[in-house]
């Protein structure tokens, strides 16, 4: 047992999974992988039935859902810190701990949604802005309008959600979002083929689906739920876990848009088949997010018990597991990278030859991905946020749009130019982030993270009446960890 591993106190628990890690990240991630279709799939069926009224509302709602979920980008990634402070909480024996960052990660979703929707509403008339056809900006308007209304609910959904999986439920969120799915799907059919009511049916089917995805996952929560309420210390703690989180997210989205816009200047094959091979790389990639997410949760459980070197393990497991299935994804999109082309270019040459040229690009990154992806989730879950989130936002800026811009439209080689430079990008995060990950330089931000979490529940306490020093609590967690 390392010298770190005696920093566990009296309230930490037992971890079952601490001989055999690879069981439980697999238990945890195949529920994950599911859930997390859920936003772009209703986005997704809603488009598919769209379609078939017209190119002007495809338009329309594609550029709503584009614009609906930067709204709330940076929202899910504050309250991605959820995840880590509820793990670290259930690792230390805090169990009480998970329903007081529950009542504020609520709250907090509740707030941020409000600005979301009032934001899109302002939004909403300029939207024609963006486009130079007048009909698809009028869809557009009309999809995001009705769209925000979700916004809070999505959001207090990713609460829920961030919680459970935090306690190491990945299933009930799994099935809440399969609900609100099949409610989705229904609704698209109802209102759009039967009532015909085109955008503004997609718009409502999939506020519906948002809801019933809410509903299913709260009414197991309700007695926790009836209790919810604010907390200074754990809205402190849950800002400084996710607010860094939330801004990398909105400017690595950033940086994706910009990449976009620049294969868009190019031609009309090169734009068609970025989308085309975009989404196929996003269907292969979810089971290494899965794990990444699973691996956050096991992270902070370890971390909260003060078992930092079970940490190692984790990673290491979850990087053999999203590597092995990203190496037998990169085989496939090697070996069938032609019929997949015919399949998705529909017959077109043009369009077929850029997309194989594309697919065995995305074949390079594949594993480096699933590693970048992996090593951050292990790095939140230990509470160090702020160096992921810089090397995601460089990496991100500096290296796909410029060379989108150079190699791609400079040098004619269209968008396999902007593929290259997330190549490249993809490889130097990884790179970065796992040196971090086993040298070890984690483990100060994971102390402070655990101490955080220590102080949050020790205020609330000693404000409930208790003679408990929160100062007293945190001195004596460092000193034990530095022992």
């Amino acid at each position: 047992m390392s010298s770190l591993d005696s920093a566990a106190t009296g309230n930490a628990v037992t971890l079952a999974w601490a001989d055999r890690p690879g069981r439980e990240l697999l238990r945890l991630s195949w529920p994950i992988a599911v859930s997390t279709l859920s936003y772009s799939a209703m986005t997704l069926v809603g488009s598919a039935f769209v379609a078939r009224v017209g190119d002007a509302e495809l338009a329309g709602v594609g550029l709503a859902g584009a614009l609906s979920f930067g709204l709330l980008v940076f929202a899910i990634g504050v309250l991605r810190g959820l995840k880590t402070l509820v793990s670290q909480a259930v690792g230390a024996g805090r169990a009480d701990e998970a329903d007081r960052c529950l009542g504020t990660g609520v709250l907090f979703a509740l707030g941020l949604g409000a600005i979301a929707l009032v934001v899109a509403e302002i939004l909403a008339p300029f939207v024609h802005l963006l486009t130079k056809d007048p009909a698809v900006g009028h869809h557009a308007a009309e999809y995001l309008r009705v769209r925000a209304l979700a916004a809070p609910m999505l959001l207090v959904y990713v609460a829920l959600r961030e919680t459970r999986w935090g306690e190491g439920d990945s299933k009930a969120p799994m099935r809440a979002s399969i609900t609100g799915n099949l409610v989705n799907f229904a609704l698209d059919v109802v209102l759009i083929v039967g009532l015909g009511w085109g955008v503004l049916g997609a718009a409502l089917a999939t506020v519906a689906g948002n809801a019933t995805e809410l509903a299913r996952l709260a009414w197991p929560m309700r007695r926790r739920l009836a209790h919810v309420a604010w907390s200074g210390a754990h809205a402190r703690a849950l800002w400084q876990q996710g607010a860094a989180t939330g801004l990398q997210f909105t400017l690595e989205v950033g940086a994706f848009l910009l990449l976009t816009a620049i294969i868009a200047q190019m031609s009309a094959t090169d734009a068609a088949a970025h989308q085309l091979v975009l989404q196929l790389t996003h269907v292969s990639f979810l089971p290494a997010h899965a794990l990444a997410e699973a691996a956050s949760v096991m992270v902070g459980n370890a971390v909260g018990a003060a078992r930092f070197a079970l940490v190692w393990p984790v990673a290491r497991r979850a990087l053999a597991l999203g590597a092995a299935y990203t190496a037998l994804c990169t085989v496939v999109f090697v070996v069938f990278a032609g019929p997949v082309a015919v399949l998705l270019g529909g017959g077109r040459g043009a369009l077929e030859d850029m997309t194989v040229t594309l697919v065995r690009i995305s074949a390079l990154f594949l594993v480096a991905d699933a590693a970048n992806v992996i090593a951050r989730g292990v790095l939140r879950g230990a509470g160090d946020v702020v160096y992921p989130a810089m090397v995601g936002v460089l990496t991100s800026w500096i290296l796909t749009p410029p060379m989108a811009y150079v190699v791609g439209l400079e040098l004619g080689w269209g968008a396999a130019g902007g593929w290259l430079g997330l190549t490249a990008e993809i490889f130097v995060g990884a790179a970065i982030l796992w040196r971090r990950i086993t040298r070890g330089q984690w483990v100060l931000a994971a102390e402070t993270s655990r101490a955080r979490m220590v102080g949050a529940s020790s205020r609330v306490t000693t404000r409930d009446g208790d003679d408990v020093s929160p100062r007293r609590h945190t001195d004596e967690t460092l000193s034990c960890e530095a022992s």
